[in-house]
């Protein structure tokens, strides 16, 4: 068998297929919400790579297989081309990562100030996921605008943002580095 070239010059005029065939443009508000949810994908990547074995890793790898069904889902125009069942993103998804939300924020100490991104190495890795995953909820809300989306990507977006909030306090807890907060002079 062949390899298959990485490149195929078929984008070469700022162009990009769709899953279906349909071709857009690459600065089409489509691209915008599934490019940054790879880019989330890419950072949790590195997340991943900074931390030891456990419940956390675990369900992170998790996340990213899910990021790849809500890319595939909102590279789908589904005023065109039906949604595949590889596609779509079950609410179960949403609903464990609410449970380790809940979980996590049953260890970390009580919030009294707005929380600064740092601490730790992952934890600040962390800090970073949680706001490429508001820009990314951002894109999507706006591809929304325009057109169809999938059931269950924008909510699972919306709690992945909790979630790695939460997952830095709770590495920082663990790991004993102190939080930084808002007004904090020291």
């Amino acid at each position: 068998m062949k390899k298959s070239n990485l490149y195929t010059a078929t984008g070469d005029k700022g162009t990009t297929s769709l899953v279906g065939g349909k071709r857009v443009s690459k600065s089409d508000v489509r691209l915008e919400a599934y490019g940054t949810t790879d880019e989330l994908n890419a950072h949790i990547g590195l997340l991943v790579a900074m931390m030891s074995e456990g419940d956390d890793k675990a369900l992170l790898r998790r996340i990213q297989d899910n990021l790849f069904v809500v890319g595939s889902a909102l590279a789908t125009d589904l005023s065109s081309t039906q949604l595949h069942d590889a596609s779509k993103l079950d609410v179960a998804e949403i609903s464990l990562v609410e449970r380790r939300i809940d979980a996590l924020d049953a260890i970390v100490p009580p919030l009294c100030k707005f929380v600064l991104p740092g601490g730790d190495k992952a934890a600040a890795q962390a800090h970073v996921c949680r706001t490429v995953c508001r820009r990314a909820e951002r894109c999507v809300c706006a591809l929304a605008t325009e057109h169809p989306i999938a059931d269950n990507v924008l909510c699972y977006i919306n709690r992945l943002s909790d979630y790695f909030f939460v997952l830095a306090r709770y590495i920082n807890h663990i790991t004993n580095t102190r939080e930084c907060f808002w007004g904090d002079r020291e």
